[in-house]
């Protein structure tokens, strides 16, 4: 899982720009109605300098069908203007939404295929900000940049065409001041592009703060931790408001700028030029025009200039989109990987060694297991262990650094991920329950389940009568997490969802742990009733719950120390013995 290097802007544009292609005659046309707004500013100047030269010089020719005519041109012009920066304020933005969209559901597949490995360092809050905000910033980009770029392009070479048919020594003073003004605004530019994405990582880490402040509020007030929530979140806020006070300083220095070479390019035409007017080099009407097309070329570079802080913010939000589209899921399907089928739940450990990405030392080192079909295995022993961490290799949801487990004989690397996974139900300590209604919790086991289905799922897990016992029974809302559910009623309705995806091969991580006796008695009848006719593999702290395995094996960091029945095990004396006593001692 490596991020690429960053790359510069012409490099992410190259790869934004296929989220144009969908969109490419609205694009199109969205550039030729940009023309014609272009266009209609073109022309005023050329008919004052019409009217200009002609009462200037020939004063008879200045007639009122003349003026009209040009009036009239004129408005048929403006009407056209009005129509194409209609479709251009509308369909314009509405294209860049729908780029946006795109972005947005790109990067949330992204996210659903990266693996546990990313997210034991991901902050969820610095994500949210990610495929919010930042992608907020793409929409007016993706709209805004070919558009003022394509008006601004036609401006200033239409400008310096029909300004050199002026005069092409006052055109190119005025044009050389622009590479000088090029060189300032860049500067400029740069800490700008540095203080935007350095203000999207701070709003990304104050987004996680507030999270995790707000998901943990039980855990605060029942500390009175909230002074220290605050304190931690003033560090943050005021570390946010001094990177937008570089922000600021480079914009304001950006702006300024501009405003002192639009003074200077002005001051230069009305100088230089009312000089060369003196001098018989340029004729009233056509130094009246070129003030009027210098304003048009000034207002263009001003429109640049002031798009050049959304084109930061746009490029920003691109560059952290790309940097998460770069990390590479590290589990993937092999290339020539096949479904499970008709899985009877036979499950083998050869030679498995396993650590962190982060930790050099070995969590499981060359560990044999082979696990027969409908067998129940009971995993104990001491924290750090590795029960957990072998339990999680069997779906796959960190990958094995050597060696290889085996389902039915056949290498799960072999297997596509969903649907190995599809054969394995887990049932954990922290039950997690998506905000909405406790039927549409249940039927994430299985998508398109019926009512009947849901509600036998619901029986066997001991479920159905707490549930109807509810306002609204099956549609009652649970709220976020799960907060209006006991410990207890959360983890039978977790215990439904695994009974109604009925796989083959049970994961039980310490599924009675943090419940109170009476809910553990209950959840735990509920799990046996589960786990009748399945692989099961059972993370317990709690040995009672474990008694009655097929087979028990105490995990150490040395590998598997023990293994037996629970009375083989307690007659032998040694490591699991010595815990029984201490749990029965409790």
């Amino acid at each position: 899982m490596k991020n690429k290097k960053k790359k510069g802007s012409m490099s992410l544009l190259k790869r934004f720009l296929p989220y144009y292609k969908k969109y490419k005659w609205i694009m199109v046309l969205d550039l030729f109605c940009a023309a014609l707004t272009t266009l209609c500013e073109l022309i005023l100047p050329l008919i004052v300098r019409e009217i200009t030269d002609k009462a200037t010089s020939v004063p008879m020719t200045l007639t009122v069908t003349l003026v009209l005519r040009l009036g009239a041109l004129y408005l048929v012009l403006r009407i056209i203007d009005t129509v194409a920066n209609y479709y251009m304020a509308s369909v314009g933005h509405i294209m860049g939404t729908r780029i946006e969209t795109d972005m947005r559901r790109d990067f949330f597949g992204h996210l659903q295929k990266l693996s546990f490995s990313y997210y034991d360092n991901a902050k969820v809050g610095t994500l949210m900000s990610r495929i919010t905000s930042d992608l907020f910033d793409v929409t007016e980009f993706a709209h805004h940049c070919p558009e003022e770029f394509f008006i601004a392009g036609i401006k200033i070479v239409c400008a310096f065409i029909i300004l050199c048919t002026m005069s092409v020594p006052l055109t190119l003073i005025v044009f050389a001041t622009i590479p000088l003004m090029l060189v300032v605004l860049t500067k400029f530019n740069k800490r700008m592009r540095a203080g935007f994405r350095e203000s999207r990582v701070q709003i990304g880490e104050l987004n996680s703060s507030v999270e995790d402040s707000l998901l943990g509020i039980r855990v605060v007030k029942s500390f009175s931790g909230e002074a220290v929530e605050e304190e931690k979140f003033e560090a943050g806020n005021q570390k946010f408001l001094s990177i937008k006070k570089k922000v600021y300083h480079a914009m304001a220095g950006f702006h300024s700028s501009t405003r002192f070479f639009d003074g200077l390019m002005y001051i230069v035409v009305v100088v230089i030029g009312a000089m060369f007017m003196i001098w018989g080099k340029i004729s009233p009407a056509d130094y009246v025009a070129y003030l009027m097309f210098v304003t048009t070329l000034l207002t263009s570079i001003r429109r640049i200039v002031e798009f050049t802080e959304q084109f930061q913010r746009g490029m920003t939000g691109i560059e952290r989109f790309y940097e998460i589209m770069d990390v590479e899921p590290e589990i993937t399907n092999a290339k020539n990987a096949t479904d499970a089928k008709n899985v009877q739940g036979n499950v083998e450990f050869c030679n498995v060694t396993f650590h962190y990405e982060t930790e050099n030392k070995n969590v499981l080192t060359n560990l044999n297991l082979s696990v027969k079909a409908g067998e129940s295995i009971a995993l104990v022993g001491p924290s750090g262990g590795g029960k957990t961490t072998l339990c999680s290799l069997i779906p796959r949801f960190y990958e094995v650094s050597d060696g290889e487990i085996l389902l039915d004989g056949k290498n799960i690397k072999e297997l596509t991920l969903s649907s190995l996974r599809d054969n394995i139900g887990v049932v954990a300590q922290d039950v997690y329950l998506f905000s909405g209604s406790i039927r549409e919790n249940i039927a994430y086991g299985k998508r398109n389940a019926t009512d009947e289905e849901i509600i036998e799922a619901s029986k066997l897990a001991g479920a159905h009568e707490f549930i109807m016992s509810l306002p609204n029974g099956y549609d009652t809302y649970v709220g976020e997490r799960g907060v209006k559910l006991s410990g207890g009623q959360k983890q039978r309705v977790s215990i439904a969802r695994v009974f109604l995806k009925n796989p083959p091969v049970l994961i039980l991580d310490e599924a009675t742990s943090a419940l109170d006796n009476e809910s553990e008695k209950l959840v735990q009848e509920s799990l046996e009733k589960l786990a009748h006719g399945r692989t099961t593999f059972t993370i317990a702290h709690r040995l009672t719950t474990v008694r009655n395995a097929d087979r028990i094996l105490v995990l150490t960091e040395d590998g598997i120390a023990e293994s037996g029945t629970h009375e083989e095990l307690v007659q032998k004396g040694g490591i699991y013995s010595e815990l029984y006593k201490l749990y029965s001692n409790m």
